[in-house]
């Protein structure tokens, strides 16, 4: 009885507690949040999580990996808790409601449902790894990638491209072309295709603009590297010849594919993508900072019960001929949930534009004569996608060049062209631009080939990628 009674006793003392740090005078209620008036101080945790994502990795590697969600919470912390005791807690409650309802949420959503139904998907068999038969599985996966996703198309043909390629003396650039292809270039045609471009779809970016904006320099750009490719394999062929054959350890066969019943299931998915972005039912549940459209509660509820159809139809060995797990997309879900938070107030202050603190960087993207300066916010964009996530980089240069998608597809179309294109391609500059590539160069190393280090794979992308980002800068947009 006494416990039951210090239990009420603690409850009741605690919603007190809440009341009182929710309770805001009523002029303040209806403030939003004005990054006039926030300092540089409020960034510091959003540059603090993604320096940590990309450095915790590669030195507290085990720490890291059982620890990540901590890490995660902490920084996520340093910006609510300061947000609830000097801003007040209805500002507080509606900008943490609208960053996980109205954009988390839905981006998580995606994510799932294309790594889920992707996952059933078993591509076995073996082929000889020869240059044109790494040149149809690389376009295969670059097609691939913009319809179920870079991480999805990354997961279903890296086994296959590896097994063709295991008997090989130089088989390491067949992987780095794989990386900048498939998980990267080969994502820039549609929301789906890369986390950054999905980002834009949900702030109000057309479905179809993407593929209107981005298919010339996309199509020039994968034959640019599809030319490089067949240069440099032809190269390492010719090399081979002159050492003795390694023992092929898949023998060639023919190539079969299990779980083919995910195939509708991710069409259902872009079909779910397509009605949101079509049918506008007007029809809005209202929350603290957050409406959400009926449309969009319809296609994450659609994309939710594909998931569970997949899960339902696809037999268990399949998923475990493609090894897979749960750990990727948990860890994908708790750091991105980290990052929509830490965002805010970054957000706020670049919508501020020039009265905010983040007045130089709107400088730096900004002419004498006051107009936008489009290829420094290509290589901007790209240079910070390079070493952190590209989808909060898209975000915050989203935001700085003034973050209405109607004008950012019409009169400032160049300028959203640029951010796209610098996201999702420079994403591949390391093995941390983008969630795929370091998946990619992890299944090929347990494969058995010697991939690069870190640094390693930088002196790769800096011979072989660098010049064509340069030329896709100076002259495609």
């Amino acid at each position: 009885m006494q416990f039951g009674q210090f239990s009420r006793a603690g409850f009741w003392r605690a919603l007190t507690f809440i009341s009182a740090l929710l309770a805001v005078e009523p002029s303040h209620a209806a403030e939003a949040l004005d990054g006039r008036t926030l300092g540089i101080v409020w960034s510091l945790p959003f540059a603090g999580l993604l320096l940590t994502m990309a450095t915790a990795p590669l030195f507290i590697p085990h720490t890291w990996e059982h620890h990540y969600g901590k890490f995660a919470a902490f920084w996520s912390l340093l910006v609510l808790m300061p947000m609830l005791l000097s801003l007040g807690g209805m500002i507080t409650l509606e900008s943490f409601l609208h960053a996980m309802l109205v954009e988390y949420l839905p981006f998580i959503i995606l994510l799932f449902a294309l790594y889920t139904i992707s996952g059933g998907i078993l591509v076995t068999g073996n082929l000889r790894g020869t240059t044109h038969t790494n040149v149809i599985l690389l376009l295969i996966g670059t097609v691939l990638a913009s319809f179920v996703g870079t991480t999805g198309a990354s997961m279903i043909m890296i086994r296959p491209v590896v097994r063709a390629n295991d008997n090989r003396h130089y088989n390491v650039h067949v992987i780095i072309f794989f990386i900048l292809m498939v998980s990267n270039v080969g994502g820039s045609l549609t929301p789906l295709g890369d986390p950054p471009l999905f980002v834009g779809f949900l702030r109000g970016v057309d479905f179809f603009w993407t593929a209107k904006a981005l298919y010339v320099p996309t199509a020039i750009t994968i034959a640019i590297l599809t030319a490089m490719f067949i240069v440099i394999d032809t190269f390492f062929q010719r090399k081979e010849a002159d050492r003795p054959p390694l023992k092929d350890k898949t023998p060639e066969r023919g190539i079969k594919l299990y779980g083919l019943v995910n195939v509708p299931l991710l069409l259902g998915v872009i079909g779910a993508i397509l009605m949101s972005a079509m049918w506008k039912s007007g029809v809005k549940i209202s929350l603290p900072g957050a409406d959400i459209p009926l449309e969009g509660l319809a296609r994450d509820l659609i994309m939710l019960g594909l998931v569970w159809l997949s899960l339902t139809l696809t037999p268990k060995q399949v998923r475990a001929g493609n090894e897979f797990s749960w750990g990727a997309i948990l860890e994908v879900g708790k750091l991105f949930a980290a990052i929509f938070i830490c965002v805010i107030p970054v957000i706020a202050i670049l919508k501020a534009g020039p009265a905010g603190v983040f007045a130089p960087l709107v400088a730096l993207v900004t002419t004498s004569d006051g107009s936008a300066h489009v290829p420094m916010y290509y290589f901007l964009t790209g240079i910070l996608s390079s070493f952190l996530d590209n989808a909060p980089t898209y975000l915050v240069f989203f935001e700085l060049a003034g973050g209405n998608p109607v004008e950012l597809m019409t009169t400032k179309a160049a300028i959203l062209k640029a951010i796209s294109l610098g996201a999702v391609y420079m994403g591949a500059n390391t093995y941390i631009g983008n969630a795929p590539n370091l998946m990619v160069a992890t299944i090929a190393k347990g494969m058995g080939i010697k991939m690069p280090s870190f640094v390693g794979y930088m002196g790769w992308t800096a011979v072989i990628f660098v010049p064509v980002l340069l030329f896709v800068g100076f002259v495609l947009i």
